[in-house]
């Protein structure tokens, strides 16, 4: 176990009141949240997203990604449904920080992609540890979730950690000009599950 609990605390948000789960990262201090509605115990799996941390696309509305739109539309489903988890992961910029992002973010205005800019800077395409994740919803007693994701790789990582998931649950939401090329990387270099609309991207994987 990577995490402890350390708090929880109630918060209303616009779509009902959710409760806030802080956890530490026992070796390194580091924080992640999580927000639970409605009850989760019992046998039933759990509506569940993994939503890694981006300040620019979360809190200042950059329409280069589309993880502001993922955040709000899965606080809205799980608040639809009834009960439910959002697992704020505190891994910024997959896992490069907030500074190296933005470094990134200028290469990809000189053309590289968004896997491209990270190797540039020397990065993996992806250096984020969703075992984490794992941890925190065995720390809040679920084994067996449903996952809002279009990344095999939440799947895989999640499952080897003794999760269960009983169904893939599809996050598609967000696509814009500005993202285009954004999101057809995530397809066709990460493997991401996406149903693309724009151009003529065979992107049905």
């Amino acid at each position: 176990m990577q995490l402890k609990h350390v708090a929880q605390a109630n918060l209303p948000t616009a779509w009902g009141c959710f409760t806030i789960v802080g956890f530490e990262e026992i070796a390194t201090g580091k924080d992640h949240a999580a927000l639970v509605f409605g009850d989760i115990s019992g046998d039933a799996p759990v509506l569940t997203r993994i939503h890694s941390e981006c300040l620019t696309g979360d809190a200042l509305f950059s329409l280069r990604c589309d993880c502001g739109f993922q955040l709000e539309a899965a606080l809205k489903q799980i608040a639809k449904e009834g009960r439910g988890i959002l697992i704020y992961h505190r891994q910024e910029g997959r896992n490069i920080g907030l500074l190296n992002k933005i470094r990134a973010y200028a290469l990809q205005d000189k053309g590289f992609d968004t896997v491209e800019a990270n190797e540039q800077l020397g990065f993996a395409a992806d250096e984020r540890d969703f075992t984490l994740c794992a941890d925190i919803l065995t720390l809040l007693g679920v084994s067996q979730i449903r996952l809002l994701t279009n990344n095999p790789e939440k799947i895989k990582v999640l499952e080897q950690s003794g999760i269960k998931i009983l169904q893939r649950v599809p996050l598609e939401v967000g696509e814009n000009p500005n993202n285009e090329h954004y999101l057809e990387t995530k397809v066709n270099k990460m493997g991401h599950l996406l149903h693309l609309h724009h151009g003529n991207c065979n992107c049905n994987h």
